[in-house]
């Protein structure tokens, strides 16, 4: 009865540490290849945590509303290895953005490249297939 009891304990702690490895989705399960987007807009802030990156731009759509899309970067780590820093692209920065479009039709997406003001682009460190 005992051996069972820790065959059974030991089967649920594998099944726990496995968790987080399910959590992290392809890039397919939430993003389209087929839907490339590029958005032109002001940077509102920059997140720098795991497993992402994430930048928000507040873009006017074709009505003069302002929209805030959001990119999903590569890890910092990966940033950082590319040249990123925080304060890279400060808030306020204008910048050219282009990815590919969340499936869910919001204005989520996953970052290709980021244009800066001087011409510099910036390698998103993201998910994406090569297209």
């Amino acid at each position: 009865m005992r051996k069972k009891f820790c065959i059974v304990v030991a089967g649920f702690v594998l099944l726990l540490a496995a968790l987080p490895v399910a959590a992290h989705h392809a890039f397919a399960a939430e993003f389209d290849v087929d839907k490339p987007v590029k958005v032109h807009g002001t940077v509102t802030k920059i997140e720098m945590v795991n497993p992402h990156a994430w930048i928000y731009v507040d873009v006017k759509d074709g009505e003069g509303n302002v929209v805030n899309w959001r990119f999903e970067l590569g890890a910092p780590n990966a940033l950082i290895r590319l040249g990123w820093k925080k304060d890279t692209v400060p808030a306020g920065t204008v910048v050219d953005i282009t990815g590919f479009r969340a499936k869910s039709g919001l204005p989520v997406a996953n970052g290709r490249s980021v244009t800066l003001p001087d011409g510099r682009s910036l390698f998103s460190g993201g998910s994406a297939p090569e297209k």
